[in-house]
């Protein structure tokens, strides 16, 4: 898929939701949603294996308040405000999530619930907000193409 086609898509915030992560151009991908302003985020999960380290890896790179409380509520409340990171739109890309739906297949689709909450409340706003999942999950549309 091309640069521009990426774009398009990105900054298209009905559209914007949980999918899995395209399997090539990643790096276009990320190119294109910094060109549209977005803020990108990529949070590698190896080893995470558990909720807590779960929440530890997205607070720290997503840089959450002293106050985030480390629980499913507090990550959609934070994921939901973001105003400590202004940008005009986010895409997260969460990498190496095998051993996390390995081992916490309830914790990660509860994980994937929120993201996809935050989706529909920032799309209310007209912010895209976008997570990509490196990892084959069942009921999980792949990145869409280009119309």
């Amino acid at each position: 898929m091309s640069f521009e086609s990426y774009q398009k898509i990105l900054c298209d915030t009905n559209r914007a939701g949980v999918y899995r992560a395209p399997k090539r151009d990643m790096a276009a991908l990320l190119v294109a949603a910094k060109t549209c302003g977005f803020a990108v985020y990529r949070i590698d999960l190896s080893a995470v294996r558990d909720k807590t380290t779960l929440m530890e890896r997205l607070a720290v790179a997503l840089q959450f308040p002293d106050w985030f409380g480390h629980n499913w509520d507090a990550l959609a409340d934070c994921l939901s405000d973001l105003s400590w990171l202004p940008a005009g739109g986010h895409v997260l890309l969460l990498e190496h999530c095998d051993d996390l739906q390995a081992a916490h297949a309830e914790n990660f689709a509860t994980a994937l619930q929120v993201f996809a909450a935050t989706a529909d409340t920032w799309r209310t706003e007209n912010i895209p907000f976008w997570v990509l999942i490196d990892v084959h999950v069942d009921n999980m549309a792949d990145f869409p193409e280009h119309r």
